[in-house]
């Protein structure tokens, strides 16, 4: 394998760097996302709204703060931010805007922190392709320089031969390691996605909860 990439040339050393820091990123989101997907979230939103129908916010901020994720920090913004004003005797249509904006801004918040570092995927899935296709040129401009300094095609077969290897070395390569960040970032974005749509759904059942029973 290392003589494979040795032939690969001096572009398959940002090749095999961009490799390295995808493997990074894709473990420790991998790493994230599976401590996320181990909450059981939608257990949690129906304890919160069973605690806030029998008027134990309190015991419904300890859960959230008990379960952790970014529903429950959320969660937590905005039953906190609705203990406040629910302790001023404010209106419901106060607390339903405050309590909604809180939510929202916290839910950014949170979203920001799960697709952390995901945009790293994005340049080495754009990025991987075009050092390969570098190696390519390279290793072309390779062959067709030992072919014109030995002055036929038969005495630079060597050198045409490795400047070949190397273009294709670097092609493959680049579009591998394109594959690894594409894919799972893929994956990722897709359970981003479920996340944010459930922090909208509990947003909205926090909401009705106030305008319903206030």
């Amino acid at each position: 394998m290392l003589e494979q990439i040795l032939k690969g040339g001096p572009l398959m050393v940002p090749i095999m760097a961009c490799s390295l820091v995808s493997l990074a990123v894709v473990y420790d989101r991998w790493c994230a996302f599976r401590a996320n997907r181990k909450i059981d979230t939608r257990s949690l939103r129906a304890k919160v709204l069973v605690h806030l129908r029998a008027n134990e916010v309190d015991t419904a901020i300890s859960a959230c703060s008990a379960t952790g994720g970014p529903l429950a920090s959320v969660l937590l913004a905005g039953l906190r931010s609705y203990q406040q004003l629910k302790s001023k005797n404010e209106s419901s249509e106060t607390m339903r805007l405050v309590v909604g904006q809180v939510m929202d801004e916290y839910s950014a918040q949170a979203l920001s922190v799960v697709n952390k570092r995901l945009d790293v995927l994005t340049t080495v899935g754009t990025a991987a392709p075009l050092l390969g296709m570098t190696g390519t040129v390279t290793g072309m401009i390779a062959s067709f320089a030992g072919l014109a300094q030995s002055g036929s095609a038969a005495g630079g077969g060597g050198a045409v031969a490795a400047g070949i290897a190397e273009a294709l070395i670097t092609t493959a390569a680049g579009l591998l390691i394109a594959l690894s960040a594409v894919i799972p970032q893929s994956v990722y974005n897709r359970w981003s996605d479920e996340i944010e749509l459930e922090i909208q759904e509990a947003n909205s059942e926090i909401v009705e909860f106030i305008l319903t029973h206030h």
